[in-house]
């Protein structure tokens, strides 16, 4: 037995021997422990070596993830600078764009509505210029219908050169439809003096042969349609020199009227010779504007000979006129006798009024002056009227 102050251990209880046991267990576990432990930091060493360096590099690491992290911060704060102001110039740019765009679409808009006003006032000038090409169009139809038949075709012929005349020459110096002693009646009759005398003018359309020469395709219907032209044309020439050139009645021609310029205008251009049979036998063919021309000298012609046959009349109205103005100018000399006269009655009224006035101061005055007897001046003095 073992006692360890007050306490008595007994060796031989099981308990103890069991904690006995267990001490020397626990010892023997401390001391493989320990040296487990020597064993483990020897190996250990390299390791916490190679910890240090890792700490090391992971503290270097730190360091320089900080130094990344202000160098990140500030390129933030650069970026955040620049973007602000980035965006505020964008902000500017996107008001001067919607400014610039506001102005230009208020200019825009100005224009597109002066161009529309402008594209309706044209709209309403296109729709007026349409019906009146309707009622061209009409009228054209109209015209066809009447160019169609022969007889309303001479009509229209015969009124266009009506109103030609009747514009370019006074109303007593044509007749229309004027019947000749060979009992033919001539469109128009122009009262020339003699010479050349009264001349004719007849009106033809050959517009058959003209409109069959317009449509001719081919070189056989275009011989054919100048074959008809001419044999038309001449047949025409014919018919005036025939029936409205008469001696000693008309003049030694005629005028053969073509109411169209087109017509007229192919004749010269490509049949002179019928021209030529014209001129041969003293036909001379006229359109509506050479019949202006010829008419317009038809009217000098006319108020030229009609002087000469007033010429005595004018003779005898300036004799007279001359006779007027001798009288006029002894009138005038009798004025001026008259005038002069009347100068020299002024003149004495005021030599009196003058003396008149001197002898009314004198008397206010009591200063009297002895007068010569040729300075009174009589009340009344008979003039002599002047001898007509």
């Amino acid at each position: 037995m073992i006692r360890l102050g007050s306490i008595e251990i007994a060796l031989d209880d099981p308990v103890t021997l069991a904690l006995i046991g267990a001490g020397a267990l626990v010892i023997l576990l401390v001391f493989l422990s320990l040296r487990t432990a020597a064993r483990t930091a020897r190996a250990l060493e390299p390791i916490a070596g190679q910890m240090t360096y890792f700490s090391s590099r992971v503290q270097a690491l730190s360091d320089g993830q900080m130094q990344i992290t202000g160098a990140l911060t500030a390129v933030s704060e650069a970026q955040a600078t620049a973007q602000s102001a980035m965006l505020a110039n964008m902000e500017r740019r996107l008001e001067d764009v919607q400014k610039s765009m506001g102005e230009t679409l208020h200019g825009t808009s100005n224009r597109t509505a002066r161009s529309l006003g402008a594209l309706q006032e044209r709209l309403e000038t296109i729709d007026r210029a349409q019906a009146k090409i309707e009622k061209l169009s009409g009228d054209v139809l109209s015209l066809q219908d009447i160019l169609s038949n022969k007889q309303t075709r001479g009509a229209f012929g015969e009124i266009q050169l009506n109103d030609i005349v009747s514009k370019a020459l006074p109303a007593d110096s044509y007749s229309l439809q004027a019947t000749l002693s060979n009992g033919k009646r001539a469109d128009c009759l122009i009262h020339l003096p003699n010479p050349p005398g009264p001349i004719v003018i007849d009106s033809k359309f050959p517009l058959e042969a003209y409109e069959a020469l317009v449509r001719a395709d081919t070189p056989h219907t275009k011989t054919e349609a100048e074959r008809a032209f001419r044999l038309a044309i001449r047949t025409h020439i014919k018919a005036i020199s025939e029936r409205y050139i008469l001696e000693g009645e008309t003049a030694d021609g005629a005028l053969m009227f073509l109411p169209s310029e087109a017509v007229y205008a192919e004749l010269h251009a490509h049949f002179p010779e019928v021209v030529r049979d014209g001129f041969a036998a003293r036909v001379w063919i006229v359109s509506p504007t050479t019949c202006m021309a010829t008419l317009n000298t038809m009217r000098a012609i006319l108020k030229d000979a009609r002087m000469q046959a007033q010429a005595g009349e004018i003779r005898k109205q300036i004799s007279a006129l001359h006779r007027d103005v001798e009288l006029v100018v002894e009138r005038v000399g009798k004025l001026n006798t008259h005038f002069g006269q009347a100068r020299r009655d002024v003149e004495g009224i005021n030599i009196a009024a003058e003396r008149a006035g001197k002898r009314a101061g004198q008397l206010e005055s009591f200063e009297f002056e002895p007068s010569a007897p040729d300075a009174v001046v009589p009340l009344t003095k008979t003039a002599t009227p002047p001898a007509e």
